[in-house]
């Protein structure tokens, strides 16, 4: 069923590169990579792209030789350095020049292994860290990116359960700000745990909340919040079980939050199991708040037709659409990603493009889409990038 499914897809959607509609030529797209080999460093890559043609135009090492998550505040990247093999990691805020030059203000430490970044508090003045590596969380004051200043770093205790790596210790994965600003939340795919942080916006502070704990082997590691009238829900993308979930949320009068579970399917949106290897990865709410995209790593299910005429597999982008008044999803679409291991994707801020990060692969591809629909369309320009892309976000 599955292969049926995935051959029909690809028959169906025209994967070969096209030139679409001409596209604005100040576009810019922001891409990390981890190095290849001993002694590499990975970059901070500037695209530029210019109707059918996507250009390096600009790099950096200003962020460390293992250069992940990317946040944008206005003329700053805030850059996480998940420092491979180290005890730390690193913060840097690097600020983006006329020339699109990369220049860094200010660094700080991290737990360790950060690779994930979301602002918060009063005036965006916060800055919370997930520690993958660490097992922790770091918060960060940025009211002045010339001197990034720690506020907060926290190791969680290891799991009581023996279970192998990577469910021995926590394993906080992403750091996401609800839509009241109220709650940060951190899926931890170690400890089976979306784990519940209640801030203060003045001081930047913050309060332990309970936690929901999923089933052990579940592996949460992305999510994305909705909110639909006074109604506010969460979807959840989970590595280890290639599950996806959805919860209605709750917010109590003491202060916390209930996480009620509404769905629970495979990321095809389906009963039928995954492809053996296959890894879960990112979940992203479109622009509009109508659609829900997810990426999929290593299931090879679908085939991409790269510039040179090269036919190539490629693992999935799938998207739901989401039902305003229950929050239910409905499938819509699975399209290919370009290639193998799309660690990360975006959308740009009209959702009429979407970009794929293909880790394996070495490529980021651009994608039309069709924000009506919710449904990408044709390549509109590609290009290969030293290393292994792992993050692509276009700029604000």
């Amino acid at each position: 069923m599955r292969t049926a499914h995935a051959i029909a897809v690809g028959l169906s959607a025209g994967f070969r590169l096209a030139t679409a509609a001409p596209v604005s030529p100040s576009d810019l797209l922001y891409v990390t990579t981890y190095p290849i080999g001993d002694g590499a460093t990975g970059k901070v890559v500037t695209l530029k792209l210019d109707q059918s043609t996507l250009k390096t135009v600009a790099n950096s090492d200003s962020c460390g030789p293992y250069p992940s998550w990317l946040t944008q505040a206005k003329d700053i990247l805030y850059c996480v350095n998940e420092a491979w093999g180290g005890d730390k990691g690193d913060l840097h805020a690097l600020k983006i020049a006329d020339d699109l030059s990369l220049t860094s203000l200010s660094t700080g430490k991290t737990v360790g292994g950060p690779v994930s970044t979301t602002i918060y508090g009063k005036g965006g003045r916060g800055l919370a860290i997930a520690d993958y590596a660490g097992g922790g969380i770091d918060t960060y004051s940025i009211e002045n990116p010339k001197a990034i200043t720690p506020i907060t770093f926290e190791v969680f205790p290891a799991n009581a359960d023996a279970r192998p790596s990577p469910q021995e210790q926590a394993r906080p994965h992403e750091a996401i700000l609800d839509p009241t600003g109220d709650f940060l939340v951190f899926p931890d795919l170690g400890s089976d745990l979306l784990r519940v942080l209640r801030v203060d916006k003045e001081t930047l502070a913050y309060t332990t909340t309970p936690s929901y704990e999923f089933a052990r082997g579940t592996g949460p590691r992305h999510a994305a919040f909705f909110k639909s009238g006074t109604q506010t829900y969460l979807y959840v993308v989970c590595e280890l079980s290639n599950l996806l979930q959805g919860f209605s949320v709750a917010y109590n009068s003491d202060k916390t939050l209930t996480f009620n579970r509404l769905s629970n399917t495979t990321t095809n949106g389906g009963t039928y199991a995954v492809p053996a290897g296959t890894s879960a990865a990112e979940i992203t709410l479109s622009p509009d708040s109508k659609f829900l995209t997810l990426s999929s790593r290593n299931e090879k299910s679908l085939q991409y037709t790269v510039a040179n005429g090269t036919v190539v597999p490629s693992d999935p982008l799938i998207t739901f659409s989401i039902d305003a008044a229950s929050g239910a999803l409905t499938h819509v679409q699975t399209a290919p990603a370009g290639g193998v291991n799309p660690r990360h994707f975006s959308f740009n801020k009209d959702g009429s493009l979407v970009a794929s990060a293909l880790q394996s692969d070495g490529r980021v591809v651009v994608f039309e889409r069709d924000a009506a629909t919710g449904k990408i369309g044709k390549a509109v320009a590609e290009a290969n990038v030293a290393g292994m892309p792992n993050f692509v976000i276009f700029k604000e």
